[in-house]
């Protein structure tokens, strides 16, 4: 395992973006829709690196079943991490490209933008401060193909795309197939159960078709903590013996066992949260004539989630009512998510000028549902659930796209006008309210028994709920040049005026030449920009708590940029962030069936948004400066606080090979990115210290919480009715910073080894088993000053919590 982890090392530190098994023999036929508008190439003839994803050839063999997790497995410079423990953000993963935010990859579902989430990642995860895409409300069963521009298109697709965009295109085939997965990982928990069924058919005449498909799935919870240091009943044992928790455990179950309990009442429940979801999706198409088409395509999903928050121990007199919990409690999180969305538009063909008019509409809701919990301020009266409010997000896109090909021209322009409204709800009274010994609500010199709200998780508050939209205007062109294959030039620029901060204009030119057969060099230079999305504008969930002084009721929270507070520190309304982007690279294909494609990357991004660490200032709480009411002991605020420089390399060398009667693809792929925060924005008159401002753990989440390194080598062999998948994916060394309670940690390498072997039981039936990290890898145990006594055995690096996890998979086509 040594030398391979070593071998795969050596060839990662160069990037990649990989492609699994393509067609046999077809590899480079491949049409790339992303990236160009009517221009029919093929992946290597590209200016910027592109990789396509097979789903169907993919997700036959894979142990992965989400279009998140096969990808992270097959692009290396993509990532995508389960989290614990973190709210929202365990129900909704955070994805990330080339080592930017999740909001910094654009996502089109045939060619059309997708939504975003309504979710903000505040938990200090991955992706902290960012809004991104839910790529699993999206049915693998439903995917035809996943394409991945690894460049920025911010020029071609507006907002979001500094890193790249994912190009998600439905299936359109005729025909039915289903498929059946079961798996359980090598603990016996985290179950994972997924049945999904697809039929396509003929509609009207020539190329008409209507494709439909359903999705059921479950993934069970998973436990991934240990308790044994952990000072359950306040008497000091783990603090006294935290150099021996032998003699720790012992005590805590001494007592334990006094009381008649057993030790299994105090678990943590720390890992991968529950997760149910019902998926359905269509796609369609019908031509009234030779030159006039209708089409539509769009879905629902519904995803419920069940997580774990932390732990209120028996000692936390404030935070519990004993009454109801004596030996305290650990708080459910169930969430419920809606998701949905459909396009529809209509395709023109006059003179071979091509006319697209469309619109597309998505929406999501998360709806925060909290139980095993308490509001302690108010005693024994505390109900243990809560309706704790929710946040929705919706997007409306009318877009023209009209394009012609005209000799060794494509001439591309059009104009888009997308409306954004977000939305935050209030929920239940007592899941948001501090109350005082009489069962009032708490005010100014009250007398308080406990804290207030729903513990773990505090609902939104009427101050808190609000719905404020905007609207963009966008036109663009776009100017593709081809000289017989050999030299392929793109130009682009785009206009775009957002009603809440004004205009920006952005430019692209890419450039490929083959100089000679099968050899080319490829370059690319573009300006870019993100705009601030509604959700960093306004989400709020200040709450109020007693002053850590002891003085009275003060706010605490996450404050938006309309409060006195920002105001009275000065935070300026948040702006685009700006972008410029540099690419150049080569392709070669020195041999029948070898292809090889290096690409170097700059990006760098002017007045990035992040979320600042929670900041204390003396104004905040001075009446006479904030007002009456408006008093805040501490909080945070989204700001274009920082500027960031990324540096990077792609790798892909995928070769198909006629072997001992059989085709075995073998595909490495590899990609470094290193990212630094090169300079800093303070609010002029912000007395704060950076620490307090943006501190060590925030920069830690920028720079290094991510592998810088990752790569992966597949082998894929077809013989006969068998097929034999073995796949090791490299994950680089990680960093975390646990300030301000915790240490600087490195996390090693790790190399996860995939396998399967699948077997066509007929023409039409095909069984598959197999293993993903069939060797058990973990990231490294976490030390104790970050593990929160123990509990956080490991932390959600790298390939995450999980362990080995072993599949079953039936696959039928009809």
């Amino acid at each position: 395992m040594k030398k391979l982890s070593t071998a795969i090392l050596l060839l990662g530190t160069i990037l990649v973006a990989a492609q699994e098994q393509e067609e046999k023999g077809k590899q480079i036929e491949d049409i790339i829709i992303v990236g160009n508008r009517n221009v029919k190439r093929t992946k290597l003839e590209t200016p910027v690196p592109v990789d396509v994803i097979n789903i169907d050839k993919v997700q036959r063999s894979s142990p992965q079943i989400t279009a998140q997790d096969i990808l992270n497995y097959v692009i290396p410079s993509f990532n995508a991490v389960r989290q614990s423990a973190s709210d929202g953000t365990e129900h909704i993963d955070p994805v990330t490209l080339r080592g930017m935010g999740p909001d910094q990859v654009l996502v089109l579902l045939n060619g059309k933008r997708r939504h975003t989430t309504s979710l903000v990642n505040y938990q200090n995860t991955v992706g902290n401060g960012s809004v991104g895409t839910d790529l699993s409300t999206i049915p693998v069963i439903a995917i035809e193909k996943i394409e991945v521009l690894r460049d920025g298109a911010a020029a071609q697709y507006g907002s979001d795309a500094i890193a790249g965009v994912i190009n998600i295109i439905l299936k359109k085939n005729a025909g039915a197939s289903a498929s059946l997965t079961y798996g359980l990982s090598g603990r016996n928990d985290g179950d994972t159960y997924q049945a999904g069924v697809n039929y396509g058919t003929s509609l009207g005449k020539d190329e008409g078709f209507i494709n439909l498909s359903l999705q059921l799935s479950h993934r069970g919870k998973t436990t991934r903590t240990q308790n044994h240091d952990l000072d359950i009943f306040g008497n000091n044992f783990a603090y006294e013996f935290a150099d021996n928790p032998d003699i720790a455990r012992q005590n805590d179950d001494d007592e334990i066992n006094k009381r008649g309990l057993t030790r299994d009442y105090f678990n943590f429940q720390i890992g991968d949260a529950q997760i149910r979801q019902g998926q359905v999706f269509f796609n369609a198409e019908y031509p009234l004539n030779d030159n006039f088409k209708f089409y539509s395509f769009g879905g629902f999903s519904i995803k419920e989630g069940k997580g774990y928050g932390f732990r209120r121990l028996p000692n936390e007199d404030f935070n519990i009512v004993k009454e109801i919990y004596p030996n305290g409690f650990q708080a459910v999180l169930n969430s419920q998510i809606y998701d949905i969305s459909y396009a529809v538009g209509a395709k023109y063909n006059v003179n071979n000028w091509l006319i697209d008019l469309s619109n597309t509409f998505g929406s999501n809701t998360f709806n925060y549902n909290v139980s095993n919990t308490n509001n302690a301020s108010l005693g024994i009266k505390s109900p243990t659930r809560f309706y704790a409010g929710a946040h929705s997000f919706l997007q409306n896109t009318i877009n023209l796209d009209i394009s012609k090909k005209i000799k060794n021209f494509n001439i591309a322009f059009g104009g888009e006008f997308r409306f954004e409204q977000y939305q935050i709800k209030a929920g239940d009274e007592a899941s948001y309210t501090q109350y005082d010994v009489n069962g009032n609500v708490a005010t100014q010199g009250s007398t308080v028994i406990g804290a207030g709200g729903s513990q773990s998780f505090i609902g939104f508050s009427p101050d808190n709920a609000l719905k404020k939209d905007r609207h963009s205007t966008a036109v663009y062109a776009d100017i593709s040049y081809d000289l017989a294959k050999k030299l392929n030039i793109d130009a682009a620029a785009r206009f775009e005026n957002y009603s809440d901060f004004g205009s920006t204009l952005n430019g692209k030119l890419a450039v490929r030449y083959e100089f000679v057969k099968n050899y080319a060099v490829r370059a690319a230079v573009g300006t870019g920009f993100r705009a601030p999305s509604l959700q960093q504008q306004y989400f709020n969930n200040s709450f109020a708590d007693i002053s850590t002084s002891g003085d009275g009721i003060v706010r605490k929270g996450i404050f938006n940029n309309d409060s006195k507070a920002a105001e009275v520190l000065g935070f300026d309304k948040l702006k685009q962030e700006t972008s410029v982007n540099g690419s150049a690279g080569f392709t070669l294909q020195p041999a029948k069936g070898l292809f090889i494609t290096v690409d170097g990357y700059i990006i760098k991004v002017k007045d990035r948004i992040v979320i600042t660490s929670n900041i204390t200032d003396s104004r905040l709480s001075d009446i006479s400066v904030v007002g009456e009411g408006s008093a805040v002991e501490s909080g945070r605020f989204f700001a274009n606080a920082i500027d960031t420089e990324t540096k990077g390399v792609d790798v892909v060398v995928s070769y198909d090979w006629k072997l001992a009667g059989g085709n075995l693809n073998i595909n490495l792929a590899g990609n470094y990115t290193e990212t630094k925060i090169t300079d800093f924005h303070f609010p002029e008159h912000l007395g704060t210290p950076q620490n307090e401002f943006f501190g060590p753990d925030q920069i830690n989440i920028i720079e290094t919480l991510s592998p810088k390194t990752k790569a992966s080598l597949g082998l894929t062999y077809g013989i006969g009715k068998f097929n034999f998948l073995v796949r090791n994916t490299y994950f680089g060394k990680v960093i975390r910073d646990g300030f301000p309670f915790g240490e600087v940690q490195e996390f090693s390498p790790k190399v996860v080894t995939d396998v399967s072997v699948g077997y066509d039981i007929t023409k039409n039936i095909n069984f598959t088993v197999g293993a993903n990290n069939v060797f058990d890898v973990f990231p490294d145990l976490q030390i104790y000053k970050n593990s929160y006594y123990g509990v956080f055995k490991y932390a959600p690096v790298q390939m995450g919590t999980l362990g080995s996890y072993f599949f079953g998979r039936l696959n039928f086509n009809f």
